[in-house]
Protein backbone atom coordinates (compact mmCIF):
# COMPACT_ATOMS: atom_id res chain seq x y z
CA UNK A 1 0.00 0.00 0.00
CA UNK A 2 1.37 3.14 -1.38
CA UNK A 3 2.26 5.83 1.46
CA UNK A 4 -0.35 8.61 0.15
CA UNK A 5 -3.04 6.02 0.97
CA UNK A 6 -1.87 4.69 3.95
CA UNK A 7 -1.44 8.65 5.53
CA UNK A 8 -5.34 8.79 3.98
CA UNK A 9 -6.67 6.29 6.08
CA UNK A 10 -4.81 7.17 9.16
CA UNK A 11 -6.04 10.37 8.43
CA UNK A 12 -9.59 9.35 7.74
CA UNK A 13 -9.82 6.75 10.89
CA UNK A 14 -8.87 9.32 13.47
CA UNK A 15 -11.18 12.22 11.88
CA UNK A 16 -13.67 9.49 11.57
CA UNK A 17 -13.59 8.35 15.38
CA UNK A 18 -13.79 11.96 16.56
CA UNK A 19 -16.41 13.02 14.46
CA UNK A 20 -18.64 9.96 15.35
CA UNK A 21 -18.17 10.31 19.09
CA UNK A 22 -18.78 14.13 18.94
CA UNK A 23 -21.93 13.30 17.12
CA UNK A 24 -22.73 11.03 19.62
CA UNK A 25 -21.92 13.21 22.40
CA UNK A 26 -23.86 15.99 20.84
CA UNK A 27 -27.13 13.81 19.89
CA UNK A 28 -27.22 12.39 23.73
CA UNK A 29 -27.14 15.93 24.89
CA UNK A 30 -29.84 17.05 22.35
CA UNK A 31 -32.71 15.11 24.67
CA UNK A 32 -31.69 16.46 27.89
CA UNK A 33 -31.07 19.83 27.19
CA UNK A 34 -34.47 20.26 25.79
CA UNK A 35 -35.73 18.79 28.77
CA UNK A 36 -33.66 20.77 30.96
CA UNK A 37 -34.99 24.00 29.06
CA UNK A 38 -38.82 23.04 29.02
CA UNK A 39 -38.62 21.84 33.09
CA UNK A 40 -37.23 25.67 33.82
CA UNK A 41 -40.08 27.45 31.91
CA UNK A 42 -42.25 24.72 33.80
CA UNK A 43 -41.08 26.00 36.89
CA UNK A 44 -41.51 30.14 36.33
CA UNK A 45 -44.69 28.81 34.94
CA UNK A 46 -45.61 27.15 38.24
CA UNK A 47 -45.02 29.71 40.21
CA UNK A 48 -46.40 32.44 38.67
CA UNK A 49 -49.61 30.52 38.42
CA UNK A 50 -49.94 29.79 41.83
CA UNK A 51 -49.58 33.36 42.73
CA UNK A 52 -52.65 34.00 40.48
CA UNK A 53 -54.42 31.10 42.43
CA UNK A 54 -53.84 32.63 45.60
CA UNK A 55 -57.36 34.17 46.15
CA UNK A 56 -59.65 31.50 45.20
CA UNK A 57 -57.23 28.95 46.90
CA UNK A 58 -57.62 31.44 50.02
CA UNK A 59 -61.67 31.68 49.31
CA UNK A 60 -62.04 28.16 48.89
CA UNK A 61 -63.70 28.50 45.16
CA UNK A 62 -60.55 27.19 43.15
CA UNK A 63 -62.48 24.74 41.33
CA UNK A 64 -64.91 27.27 40.07
CA UNK A 65 -63.74 31.09 40.47
CA UNK A 66 -61.60 33.12 38.31
CA UNK A 67 -58.55 30.85 37.92
CA UNK A 68 -60.43 28.19 36.90
CA UNK A 69 -62.73 30.36 34.80
CA UNK A 70 -59.77 31.72 32.92
CA UNK A 71 -58.06 28.23 32.52
CA UNK A 72 -60.59 27.20 31.20
CA UNK A 73 -60.26 29.60 28.66
CA UNK A 74 -57.10 29.49 27.79
CA UNK A 75 -57.39 25.59 26.80
CA UNK A 76 -59.92 26.65 24.46
CA UNK A 77 -57.29 29.73 22.87
CA UNK A 78 -56.70 28.94 19.23
CA UNK A 79 -52.69 29.87 19.46
CA UNK A 80 -52.29 29.77 15.72
CA UNK A 81 -48.32 29.41 16.30
CA UNK A 82 -45.32 28.39 13.86
CA UNK A 83 -42.24 27.64 16.10
CA UNK A 84 -39.07 26.50 14.32
CA UNK A 85 -41.20 25.34 11.21
CA UNK A 86 -44.13 23.67 13.53
CA UNK A 87 -47.40 24.81 14.41
CA UNK A 88 -49.00 24.74 17.67
CA UNK A 89 -52.86 25.38 18.05
CA UNK A 90 -53.58 24.69 21.51
CA UNK A 91 -51.90 25.10 25.14
CA UNK A 92 -50.62 21.93 26.58
CA UNK A 93 -50.08 22.35 29.57
CA UNK A 94 -52.28 20.41 31.86
CA UNK A 95 -52.66 22.18 35.56
CA UNK A 96 -53.79 20.80 38.77
CA UNK A 97 -53.91 22.16 42.30
CA UNK A 98 -54.02 19.94 45.62
CA UNK A 99 -54.66 20.75 48.88
CA UNK A 100 -52.40 20.49 52.60
CA UNK A 101 -53.22 17.20 52.50
CA UNK A 102 -52.13 15.98 49.03
CA UNK A 103 -55.38 15.60 47.37
CA UNK A 104 -56.21 17.41 44.00
CA UNK A 105 -59.39 20.50 44.27
CA UNK A 106 -58.30 21.69 40.64
CA UNK A 107 -57.89 19.14 37.43
CA UNK A 108 -57.97 21.39 34.15
CA UNK A 109 -58.20 18.44 32.58
CA UNK A 110 -61.05 17.18 35.00
CA UNK A 111 -60.26 13.95 35.59
CA UNK A 112 -58.29 13.48 38.65
CA UNK A 113 -60.27 15.43 40.83
CA UNK A 114 -60.14 14.21 44.77
CA UNK A 115 -57.27 11.59 43.88
CA UNK A 116 -54.80 11.57 46.65
CA UNK A 117 -50.92 12.85 45.23
CA UNK A 118 -49.14 12.75 48.02
CA UNK A 119 -46.82 10.60 47.27
CA UNK A 120 -45.88 12.16 44.11
CA UNK A 121 -42.59 13.65 44.22
CA UNK A 122 -44.07 17.03 43.40
CA UNK A 123 -46.39 17.71 46.01
CA UNK A 124 -44.74 15.55 48.11
CA UNK A 125 -41.76 17.47 48.23
CA UNK A 126 -43.48 21.09 47.61
CA UNK A 127 -45.88 20.51 51.12
CA UNK A 128 -42.41 19.99 52.95
CA UNK A 129 -40.70 23.52 50.98
CA UNK A 130 -38.62 21.62 48.34
CA UNK A 131 -38.14 22.39 44.97
CA UNK A 132 -41.10 19.60 43.63
CA UNK A 133 -41.10 18.13 40.40
CA UNK A 134 -41.08 14.87 38.53
CA UNK A 135 -41.29 12.67 35.01
CA UNK A 136 -43.78 9.80 34.70
CA UNK A 137 -45.29 7.63 32.12
CA UNK A 138 -48.48 7.32 31.57
CA UNK A 139 -47.94 4.31 29.65
CA UNK A 140 -45.18 2.14 31.62
CA UNK A 141 -44.56 0.30 28.55
CA UNK A 142 -43.87 3.38 26.20
CA UNK A 143 -40.93 5.89 26.85
CA UNK A 144 -42.90 8.57 24.84
CA UNK A 145 -45.71 8.66 27.05
CA UNK A 146 -43.74 10.20 29.58
CA UNK A 147 -44.84 13.79 31.48
CA UNK A 148 -43.28 16.08 32.91
CA UNK A 149 -44.77 17.99 36.16
CA UNK A 150 -42.99 20.92 37.98
CA UNK A 151 -44.88 22.05 41.65
CA UNK A 152 -44.80 25.34 43.07
CA UNK A 153 -46.36 26.02 46.68
CA UNK A 154 -49.25 28.46 46.66
CA UNK A 155 -48.44 30.44 49.94
CA UNK A 156 -51.04 32.56 52.02
CA UNK A 157 -50.15 36.12 53.59
CA UNK A 158 -47.98 35.04 56.01
CA UNK A 159 -46.07 32.69 53.99
CA UNK A 160 -47.64 29.73 54.95
CA UNK A 161 -48.53 26.50 52.14
CA UNK A 162 -52.39 25.99 52.05
CA UNK A 163 -51.78 24.09 48.40
CA UNK A 164 -49.55 22.90 45.62
CA UNK A 165 -49.91 24.04 41.96
CA UNK A 166 -48.58 21.57 39.65
CA UNK A 167 -47.92 22.21 35.73
CA UNK A 168 -47.62 19.52 33.56
CA UNK A 169 -46.73 18.95 29.90
CA UNK A 170 -45.97 15.73 27.84
CA UNK A 171 -42.61 14.92 26.62
CA UNK A 172 -44.06 13.90 22.97
CA UNK A 173 -44.51 18.13 22.65
CA UNK A 174 -40.99 18.85 22.43
CA UNK A 175 -40.02 15.20 20.28
CA UNK A 176 -40.29 17.24 16.88
CA UNK A 177 -37.62 19.92 18.20
CA UNK A 178 -35.58 17.25 19.45
CA UNK A 179 -35.65 15.36 16.02
CA UNK A 180 -34.91 18.23 14.23
CA UNK A 181 -32.13 19.52 16.30
CA UNK A 182 -30.90 15.59 15.97
CA UNK A 183 -31.49 15.36 12.55
CA UNK A 184 -29.52 18.89 12.13
CA UNK A 185 -26.24 16.98 14.01
CA UNK A 186 -26.13 14.63 12.01
CA UNK A 187 -26.18 15.97 8.79
CA UNK A 188 -23.63 18.80 9.52
CA UNK A 189 -21.71 15.94 10.73
CA UNK A 190 -21.78 14.27 7.81
CA UNK A 191 -20.77 17.40 5.87
CA UNK A 192 -17.80 17.76 8.09
CA UNK A 193 -16.81 13.86 7.89
CA UNK A 194 -17.11 14.82 4.15
CA UNK A 195 -14.69 17.86 4.07
CA UNK A 196 -12.26 16.27 6.31
CA UNK A 197 -12.56 12.98 3.90
CA UNK A 198 -11.63 16.16 1.09
CA UNK A 199 -9.12 17.77 3.08
CA UNK A 200 -7.29 14.54 3.70
CA UNK A 201 -7.12 13.64 0.25
CA UNK A 202 -5.85 16.72 -0.74
CA UNK A 203 -3.32 16.20 1.93
CA UNK A 204 -2.34 12.60 0.94
CA UNK A 205 -2.44 13.87 -2.78
CA UNK A 206 0.09 16.40 -2.15
CA UNK A 207 2.17 14.41 -0.09
CA UNK A 208 1.82 11.60 -2.61
CA UNK A 209 2.85 13.92 -5.38
CA UNK A 210 5.97 15.24 -3.09
CA UNK A 211 7.08 11.81 -2.23
CA UNK A 212 6.97 10.44 -5.65
CA UNK A 213 8.44 13.26 -7.23
CA UNK A 214 12.11 12.60 -5.20
CA UNK A 215 11.57 8.91 -5.58
CA UNK A 216 11.22 9.21 -9.58
CA UNK A 217 14.00 11.30 -9.41
CA UNK A 218 16.38 9.13 -7.16
CA UNK A 219 15.33 6.58 -9.30
CA UNK A 220 16.19 8.57 -12.50
CA UNK A 221 19.39 9.51 -10.66
CA UNK A 222 20.60 6.03 -9.70
CA UNK A 223 19.67 4.71 -13.58
CA UNK A 224 21.72 7.55 -14.70
CA UNK A 225 19.37 9.32 -16.39
CA UNK A 226 18.97 12.99 -16.36
CA UNK A 227 16.75 14.28 -14.23
CA UNK A 228 15.74 17.69 -12.56
CA UNK A 229 14.93 18.26 -9.55
CA UNK A 230 10.90 18.25 -9.06
CA UNK A 231 9.09 21.14 -7.37
CA UNK A 232 8.51 20.79 -3.85
CA UNK A 233 7.90 23.67 0.11
CA UNK A 234 9.19 23.44 3.16
CA UNK A 235 10.93 19.74 4.22
CA UNK A 236 10.69 18.17 0.89
CA UNK A 237 12.47 20.81 -1.19
CA UNK A 238 15.40 21.06 1.60
CA UNK A 239 14.99 16.93 0.84
CA UNK A 240 15.24 17.26 -2.69
CA UNK A 241 18.43 19.71 -1.93
CA UNK A 242 20.02 17.42 -0.19
CA UNK A 243 19.69 14.34 -2.54
CA UNK A 244 20.91 17.30 -5.60
CA UNK A 245 23.71 17.62 -3.49
CA UNK A 246 24.86 13.73 -2.71
CA UNK A 247 23.85 13.17 -6.26
CA UNK A 248 26.40 15.80 -7.51
CA UNK A 249 29.38 14.76 -5.32
CA UNK A 250 28.58 11.20 -6.02
CA UNK A 251 28.34 11.47 -9.72
CA UNK A 252 31.40 13.63 -9.68
CA UNK A 253 33.58 11.52 -8.09
CA UNK A 254 32.81 8.53 -9.99
CA UNK A 255 32.69 10.57 -13.19
CA UNK A 256 36.00 11.71 -12.60
CA UNK A 257 37.24 8.01 -11.60
CA UNK A 258 35.06 6.65 -15.28
CA UNK A 259 37.04 9.74 -17.39
CA UNK A 260 40.82 8.88 -16.19
CA UNK A 261 40.13 5.03 -16.58
CA UNK A 262 38.72 5.60 -20.15
CA UNK A 263 40.65 8.40 -20.99
CA UNK A 264 44.43 6.22 -20.18
CA UNK A 265 43.14 3.74 -21.87
CA UNK A 266 42.27 5.68 -25.16
CA UNK A 267 45.84 7.61 -25.03
CA UNK A 268 47.73 3.70 -24.38
CA UNK A 269 47.74 3.48 -28.71
CA UNK A 270 49.02 7.13 -29.83
CA UNK A 271 51.77 7.18 -26.97
CA UNK A 272 52.70 3.78 -27.69
CA UNK A 273 53.14 4.86 -31.23
CA UNK A 274 54.55 8.35 -30.55
CA UNK A 275 57.35 6.29 -27.88
CA UNK A 276 58.32 3.77 -30.80
CA UNK A 277 58.55 6.52 -33.86
CA UNK A 278 60.82 8.73 -31.30
CA UNK A 279 62.85 5.63 -30.38
CA UNK A 280 63.36 5.49 -34.11
CA UNK A 281 64.65 8.59 -34.76
CA UNK A 282 66.78 8.46 -31.99
CA UNK A 283 69.00 6.75 -34.22
CA UNK A 284 70.40 7.15 -37.96
CA UNK A 285 67.84 6.88 -40.31
CA UNK A 286 67.08 7.44 -44.01
CA UNK A 287 65.01 10.76 -45.30
CA UNK A 288 62.11 8.93 -46.01
CA UNK A 289 62.00 7.44 -42.94
CA UNK A 290 62.55 10.00 -40.52
CA UNK A 291 59.76 12.24 -42.46
CA UNK A 292 57.26 9.13 -41.91
CA UNK A 293 58.13 8.40 -38.37
CA UNK A 294 57.87 12.37 -37.58
CA UNK A 295 54.66 12.69 -39.77
CA UNK A 296 53.39 9.68 -37.19
CA UNK A 297 54.26 11.71 -33.94
CA UNK A 298 52.92 14.64 -35.54
CA UNK A 299 49.33 12.22 -36.54
CA UNK A 300 49.12 10.73 -33.18
CA UNK A 301 49.51 14.52 -31.66
CA UNK A 302 46.71 15.36 -33.41
CA UNK A 303 45.12 12.53 -32.76
CA UNK A 304 45.70 12.81 -28.57
CA UNK A 305 44.78 16.94 -29.05
CA UNK A 306 41.19 16.13 -30.80
CA UNK A 307 40.51 13.17 -28.28
CA UNK A 308 41.15 15.54 -25.69
CA UNK A 309 39.60 17.77 -26.87
CA UNK A 310 36.49 16.04 -27.69
CA UNK A 311 36.40 14.10 -24.27
CA UNK A 312 36.28 17.29 -22.32
CA UNK A 313 33.17 19.16 -24.67
CA UNK A 314 31.43 15.41 -23.87
CA UNK A 315 32.58 15.31 -20.19
CA UNK A 316 30.95 18.62 -20.01
CA UNK A 317 27.66 18.40 -21.60
CA UNK A 318 27.15 14.86 -19.78
CA UNK A 319 27.79 16.48 -16.34
CA UNK A 320 24.80 19.08 -17.16
CA UNK A 321 21.45 18.63 -15.58
CA UNK A 322 19.20 21.09 -17.43
CA UNK A 323 20.16 24.05 -19.92
CA UNK A 324 20.49 26.91 -17.27
CA UNK A 325 19.23 29.58 -19.93
CA UNK A 326 17.73 28.00 -22.83
CA UNK A 327 17.12 30.43 -25.90
CA UNK A 328 14.65 31.02 -29.21
CA UNK A 329 16.78 29.40 -31.79
CA UNK A 330 16.22 29.41 -35.65
CA UNK A 331 16.53 25.72 -36.46
CA UNK A 332 17.27 26.62 -40.09
CA UNK A 333 20.08 29.42 -39.18
CA UNK A 334 22.26 26.79 -36.77
CA UNK A 335 21.51 24.30 -39.82
CA UNK A 336 22.92 26.62 -42.19
CA UNK A 337 25.77 27.65 -39.77
CA UNK A 338 26.98 24.07 -39.48
CA UNK A 339 27.13 23.46 -43.06
CA UNK A 340 29.79 26.93 -43.74
CA UNK A 341 31.76 25.03 -40.68
CA UNK A 342 31.84 22.08 -42.42
CA UNK A 343 32.54 23.29 -46.02
CA UNK A 344 36.09 23.50 -46.22
CA UNK A 345 36.54 19.65 -44.41
CA UNK A 346 34.13 18.63 -47.03
CA UNK A 347 35.93 20.14 -49.73
CA UNK A 348 39.53 19.37 -49.10
CA UNK A 349 37.72 15.71 -48.96
CA UNK A 350 36.47 16.15 -52.28
CA UNK A 351 32.64 16.08 -50.61
CA UNK A 352 29.84 17.72 -51.63
CA UNK A 353 27.07 18.84 -48.97
CA UNK A 354 23.52 19.15 -49.88
CA UNK A 355 20.95 20.83 -47.84
CA UNK A 356 17.21 20.63 -47.63
CA UNK A 357 15.51 22.80 -44.82
CA UNK A 358 11.86 22.88 -44.84
CA UNK A 359 11.33 26.84 -44.53
CA UNK A 360 8.28 26.27 -42.12
CA UNK A 361 10.57 24.63 -39.44
CA UNK A 362 9.13 25.03 -35.80
CA UNK A 363 11.77 27.12 -33.67
CA UNK A 364 13.80 25.52 -31.26
CA UNK A 365 14.73 26.12 -27.26
CA UNK A 366 18.22 25.40 -25.93
CA UNK A 367 21.84 25.99 -26.40
CA UNK A 368 22.67 27.28 -29.68
CA UNK A 369 26.41 26.31 -29.59
CA UNK A 370 26.00 23.34 -28.26
CA UNK A 371 23.41 22.69 -30.94
CA UNK A 372 25.48 23.35 -33.81
CA UNK A 373 28.51 21.96 -32.69
CA UNK A 374 26.03 18.52 -32.66
CA UNK A 375 25.27 19.19 -36.55
CA UNK A 376 28.95 19.87 -36.93
CA UNK A 377 29.89 16.43 -35.65
CA UNK A 378 27.18 14.89 -37.49
CA UNK A 379 28.63 16.12 -40.70
CA UNK A 380 32.17 15.23 -39.65
CA UNK A 381 31.05 11.79 -39.25
CA UNK A 382 29.38 11.81 -42.64
CA UNK A 383 32.37 13.49 -44.96
CA UNK A 384 35.04 11.05 -42.89
CA UNK A 385 32.53 7.82 -44.21
CA UNK A 386 31.66 9.42 -47.93
CA UNK A 387 34.67 8.41 -50.55
CA UNK A 388 35.86 11.05 -53.15
CA UNK A 389 32.95 12.51 -55.11
CA UNK A 390 30.46 11.69 -52.86
CA UNK A 391 27.55 13.83 -51.55
CA UNK A 392 26.56 14.35 -47.94
CA UNK A 393 22.83 15.42 -47.12
CA UNK A 394 21.69 17.11 -44.68
CA UNK A 395 17.63 17.36 -44.23
CA UNK A 396 15.83 19.38 -41.56
CA UNK A 397 11.68 19.24 -41.51
CA UNK A 398 9.05 19.22 -39.23
CA UNK A 399 8.09 15.85 -37.47
CA UNK A 400 4.81 15.66 -35.25
CA UNK A 401 5.30 18.70 -32.46
CA UNK A 402 8.83 18.57 -33.25
CA UNK A 403 11.70 18.71 -35.86
CA UNK A 404 14.04 16.15 -36.99
CA UNK A 405 17.88 17.22 -38.79
CA UNK A 406 19.22 13.86 -41.01
CA UNK A 407 22.93 13.32 -42.44
CA UNK A 408 23.21 11.18 -45.02
CA UNK A 409 26.42 9.69 -46.63
CA UNK A 410 26.83 7.34 -49.82
CA UNK A 411 29.69 5.05 -48.35
CA UNK A 412 29.56 1.81 -47.45
CA UNK A 413 27.18 1.91 -44.31
CA UNK A 414 27.59 0.78 -40.76
CA UNK A 415 28.02 -3.22 -40.26
CA UNK A 416 24.42 -4.86 -38.38
CA UNK A 417 27.26 -5.58 -35.23
CA UNK A 418 27.96 -1.88 -35.08
CA UNK A 419 24.42 -0.50 -34.90
CA UNK A 420 23.76 -0.37 -31.50
CA UNK A 421 26.68 0.66 -30.45
CA UNK A 422 28.17 3.34 -32.40
CA UNK A 423 26.93 5.65 -29.49
CA UNK A 424 29.26 3.68 -27.08
CA UNK A 425 32.23 5.99 -25.40
CA UNK A 426 35.50 5.78 -28.17
CA UNK A 427 33.89 2.96 -30.39
CA UNK A 428 34.55 3.93 -33.45
CA UNK A 429 34.89 1.94 -37.23
CA UNK A 430 37.76 2.62 -39.43
CA UNK A 431 37.34 5.26 -42.05
CA UNK A 432 36.75 3.98 -45.65
CA UNK A 433 39.51 6.04 -47.22
CA UNK A 434 42.49 5.96 -44.56
CA UNK A 435 41.61 2.91 -42.61
CA UNK A 436 42.12 5.28 -39.45
CA UNK A 437 39.56 5.33 -36.47
CA UNK A 438 38.65 8.44 -34.99
CA UNK A 439 38.62 9.10 -31.31
CA UNK A 440 34.91 7.67 -30.98
CA UNK A 441 33.08 10.34 -29.44
CA UNK A 442 31.71 12.00 -31.66
CA UNK A 443 28.29 10.33 -31.92
CA UNK A 444 27.96 10.12 -27.73
CA UNK A 445 28.27 14.31 -27.83
CA UNK A 446 25.72 14.22 -30.49
CA UNK A 447 23.58 11.66 -28.49
CA UNK A 448 23.85 13.39 -25.17
CA UNK A 449 23.02 17.19 -26.47
CA UNK A 450 20.00 15.81 -27.96
CA UNK A 451 19.21 14.41 -24.52
CA UNK A 452 19.56 17.46 -23.29
CA UNK A 453 17.55 19.41 -25.32
CA UNK A 454 14.63 16.39 -24.48
CA UNK A 455 15.28 14.78 -27.84
CA UNK A 456 16.75 11.64 -29.39
CA UNK A 457 19.60 10.54 -31.25
CA UNK A 458 19.54 7.14 -34.27
CA UNK A 459 21.44 5.67 -36.85
CA UNK A 460 20.50 3.33 -39.59
CA UNK A 461 21.65 2.26 -42.99
CA UNK A 462 20.07 3.22 -46.16
CA UNK A 463 18.85 0.52 -48.29
CA UNK A 464 20.44 2.23 -51.31
CA UNK A 465 23.80 2.43 -49.58
CA UNK A 466 25.22 4.58 -46.95
CA UNK A 467 24.00 5.61 -43.57
CA UNK A 468 21.73 8.03 -42.06
CA UNK A 469 22.34 9.61 -38.34
CA UNK A 470 19.65 12.46 -37.01
CA UNK A 471 18.69 13.68 -33.67
CA UNK A 472 14.77 14.23 -33.30
CA UNK A 473 14.21 17.37 -31.14
CA UNK A 474 10.94 18.77 -29.43
CA UNK A 475 9.89 22.38 -30.04
CA UNK A 476 10.39 25.23 -28.33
Amino acid sequence: MKIGLRILLGYFVIVAIAGILLMRVFVQEVKPGVRQAMEDTLADTANVLAELATDDMLAGRIGDGRFAARIADLRRRELGARIWNFDKDAVSYRITVTDTKGIVTYDSAGLDLGRDNSRWNDVYRTLRGEYGARSTRSDPDDDSSSVMYVAAPVLDDAGDIIGVLTVSKPNRTIEPFILRSERIVRRWGLVLLGAALGIGLLAAWWLSRQLGGLQRYARAVTEGERASLPRSAGEFRDLGLALETMRDRLEGKQYVERYVHDLTHELKSPLTAIRGAAELLEGPLPEADRRRFAGTIRAQGERLTQTIDKLLALAAVEHRQRIEQPEAIDAADVAAEAVADAAVRASDAGVRIETRIDASLPPLRGDRFLLRQMLGNLLDNAIDFSSEGGVVSLVAGAEGDGLRFEVSDEGPGVPDYAIERVFERFYSLPRPRTQARSSGLGLGFVREVAALHGGEAMLRNRPEGGAVAGVRLPAG
